[in-house]
């Protein structure tokens, strides 16, 4: 039964019109991808228009291609611009600015594309042997597994920081006051509103984003315009990779792209905490983790793995059990009901042409995304041989058009402003801007599922301890943090140690 439905669906993919459809929805997104602001919620939302009086397995493959070309793109503003469009795309920025500043960004991009075809392709794969029997997997997880998840990603801020873990937490917990910015969903409370109508409906990601890495971006370029040694940033360098880089790629490309997939699958975890786990988790296991954060190949290369594998792996919930596991899949859902397709456990039964077909297109869909991107980076990467007053002009237009398209208010570009001088000013005093973006987009996720977990309870703790998933989570995320701090005191004293036989000498 399966088989005939997987060869459906790849007949889906495979006529001239799915094959059609799906590069045009790829280049769409890879497009669209690349402008902070416009992100796939966006694309998806102004295509399902398009979509009417369409065959439906047609609209919803294009749309599919849509999605994860937009992931694709992302990268490319956070590599070259260090401006990410999407969330998803925040960890890519951490080693792929550095490298396209040292004057790889050729490479940098070759990075992501590779990386991302693995992780796209190996899901695709997993997706279609695994996803009926991950639906169910996916469904047993519950407020209080969901915050244990959360905790555990929280715990990587004193891995993302090679400075002070005290300012690393200071920033996190500033991110946090942040995220709890606006009206409380539950109680109707104003928090931190201070009068404000504007603030009442919180702080959009797009604006901190801009602000923290962007803007401050552009702050530190104009104080450092003279400086002549930052000439090298408009080599776009040597596009191949080398069997070291691939061997290096090797890890997390196979590590991130089943751990990025079964991320995925949760519904609310999506490509954004995948890409940050996986960009902590090798980390933590690297033998090297000093060079994450300037330039590392393997610092690239998993958060690009796991966000593409988990934006396959979204699929699960989504075609298995009419879930939306992110905001861009709860569009999608809405594209499936306006072209009259309802999905869920009948959806393999009733429609195997637009269950299958979609999986099937993805195959197509990667295949498509690194042949236009390969050849296409030496003329992307052009963008950095704009001169530096160009340049910086062109990031504050970008950022200024993203932050005003989603509200049409000239309150949140004050606030972009704010937060751009903020980044700016972490920057200059060593304030780790990661932690505070980490913190701020799992906070309201962590807050919504303790409540969630605390109001099923009765208002009990033990809520935490009775699932063996969430014990499971919590002892891990206590070990990780103690970890963390522990290797911090030990290369705190072999660097005094260090110190001292050198002034003995």
């Amino acid at each position: 039964m399966a088989l005939e439905g997987l060869l459906e669906g790849f007949q889906v993919a495979f006529s001239w019109q799915g094959i059609i459809f799906v590069l045009i929805g790829v280049v769409t997104g890879t497009l669209i991808g690349m402008m902070p602001g416009l992100g796939p919620i966006s694309a998806i939302a102004i295509m399902i228009p398009i979509t009417y009086g369409m065959n439906p397995s047609i609209a919803l493959v294009m749309m599919a291609g849509v999605y994860y070309g937009a992931v694709f793109g992302g990268s490319t503003s956070s590599i070259l611009l260090n401006a990410p469009g999407i969330s998803g795309t925040v960890a890519t920025a951490f080693d792929g600015y550095p490298m396209a500043q040292r004057g790889e960004a050729g490479k940098a991009l070759a990075i992501a594309a590779v990386s991302s075809f693995v992780g796209g392709t190996v899901s695709v794969v997993l997706l279609m042997l695994f996803a009926p029997a991950l639906a169910q997997v996916a469904v047993s997880f519950g407020p209080a597994q969901y915050f244990a998840l959360m905790l555990l990603g929280l715990t990587a801020i004193s891995s993302l920081s090679d400075g002070s873990t005290v300012k690393a937490l200071i920033a996190a917990t500033v991110g946090f006051i942040v995220a709890t910015i606006g009206i409380d969903g539950q109680t109707g409370t104003n928090r931190y509103t201070f009068g404000n109508p504007n603030l009442m409906e919180g702080i959009d990601f797009l604006v901190i984003a801009l602000g923290l890495f962007a803007l401050a971006e552009v702050c530190a370029l104009i104080l450092t315009r003279k400086d002549r040694s930052l000439s090298k940033q408009s080599d776009i360098g040597n596009l191949k990779l080398n069997k070291s880089d691939f061997k290096e790629m090797r890890g997390p490309m196979t590590r991130q792209s089943f751990l990025g997939f079964l991320l995925g699958v949760l519904p609310g975890a999506g490509a954004t905490i995948a890409s940050f786990i996986g960009y902590i988790s090798e980390k933590r296991i690297a033998k090297k983790p000093d060079e994450f954060g300037k330039g590392s190949v393997k610092g690239l290369s998993a958060p690009e793995t796991a966000n593409n594998a988990a934006t396959s792996g979204a699929f699960v919930p989504l075609l298995s059990l009419g879930i939306p596991g992110s905001g861009t899949t709860a569009v999608m859902l809405g594209a499936f009901l306006a072209l009259g397709i309802q999905p869920g456990p009948l959806l393999i039964q009733d429609r195997p042409d637009v269950f299958w077909g979609i999986i099937a297109s993805m195959y197509i869909g990667n295949v498509f995304l690194l042949i236009l991107n390969l050849p296409l980076i030496p003329y992307i990467a052009k963008i950095l041989k704009i001169s530096r007053p160009m340049l910086i002009a062109l990031v504050i237009t970008f950022s200024i058009i993203g932050v005003y398209s989603i509200s049409f208010s000239t309150f949140d570009l004050y606030l972009l402003l704010a937060f751009g001088v903020l980044g700016y000013l972490m920057r200059l005093f060593s304030f780790p801007a990661p932690p505070f973006i980490l913190a701020f987009i799992l906070g309201g996720m962590m807050e919504q599922s303790f409540r969630q977990a605390m109001t099923a309870s009765g208002g009990s703790m033990t809520v935490f301890i009775q699932d063996p998933i969430s014990i499971a989570l919590l002892v891990v995320s206590i070990l990780s943090l103690a970890f963390g701090f522990i290797k911090r005191d030990n290369k705190q004293t072999n660097s005094q140690q260090q110190d001292d036989e050198t002034l003995s000498r």
